[in-house]
């Protein structure tokens, strides 16, 4: 039986507020709880006028303390901003705040423009090649595997506590799924961002799997995006939202917010516009429920 979670990323509709994204993203969390949902995952997205979520942390624990069972956790941290010792201390307090429920997704994706990355960063510019490592160390403070060799030997992330975030790599192709088969890593493959070659990552990922104290067996999900409506029609509907929100995004233009369905079907479209959306269509589910 396939396992159902939710990332949301906090959408700002056009005319909205941030208060009322947030709002509905912890609505969301408590419905979808209420229906058997496995997971609950929320983004990093940093100036972005269109997107709520800048701190994972904050609202997770949010989240966690409006809901009871279900697992909530980061689609995802970006890690090359950080140091991996406070990533790993701050899911470590949230880890004892809800034990058993937390998890920790990281990602290399910068989640904004380059003036956000600066700023984030300091002008201390961590390199790309530098992702594995900070990997290896985030899970080493997570599970007190600092081995006695390393330039941070006998340090803990604290609070020590008996149990550990479970621990997901985020990524859209197949360098991530090999950094995370390493790793011994679960793994998430974002079909969202990237619609093509998504079934031959994730067997490369199953068979280049090495078991490590992160995990001893291949653990995987494929977030994609879904529309779902009453009907086929009103499905399309709502996910002419979604098709100029992307396309907007791919252009590179700003926008006040997500666009309104009634902007979206006003919208002057041009050929190459209509090509980008078909092809974009590779990236979500769109239908009504049996369909979807």
């Amino acid at each position: 039986m396939i396992k159902l979670s939710v990332l949301d990323q906090s959408p700002i509709s056009d005319g909205s507020t941030a208060a009322q994204a947030f709002s509905h993203t912890v609505t969301l969390a408590q419905e979808v709880e209420k229906l058997g949902y496995t997971r609950f995952w929320v983004s990093e997205h940093h100036n972005s006028v269109s997107l709520a979520g800048s701190s994972p942390e904050i609202l997770i624990s949010h989240i966690a303390a409006k809901t009871d069972r279900m697992r909530v956790g980061s689609g995802g941290v970006m890690l090359p901003h950080y140091s991996p010792y406070k990533v790993a201390e701050n899911f470590r307090v949230l880890e004892a705040l809800y034990p058993n429920r937390i998890d920790l997704g990281v990602g290399r994706a910068p989640g904004g423009m380059p003036i956000a990355t600066r700023a984030l960063q300091e002008g201390k510019m961590v390199s790309l090649d530098q992702y594995p490592e900070q990997i290896a160390d985030v899970a080493m403070y997570l599970h007190d595997q600092v081995p006695e060799n390393h330039h941070y030997a006998n340090l803990k992330a604290t609070p020590v506590i008996p149990t550990s975030p479970e621990m997901w790599m985020l990524g859209s192709s197949g360098e991530s799924a090999m950094i995370a088969a390493k790793q011994g890593a679960s793994f998430a493959f974002a079909q969202f961002i990237n619609g093509y070659g998504g079934p031959e990552v994730m067997e490369a990922y199953q068979e280049q799997f090495q078991p490590s104290y992160l995990g001893d067996k291949p653990k995987s999900i494929v977030s994609i995006f879904v529309i779902c409506g009453e009907t086929n029609a009103e499905a399309e509907k709502i996910a002419s939202s979604l098709d100029l929100s992307i396309l907007l995004l791919e252009q590179g233009k700003r926008t006040t917010g997500t666009p309104s369905i009634e902007t979206a079907q006003n919208y002057s479209y041009s050929a190459y516009d209509l090509f980008r959306i078909k092809e974009n269509r590779q990236r979500m589910i769109v239908g009504d429920s049996s369909s979807v």
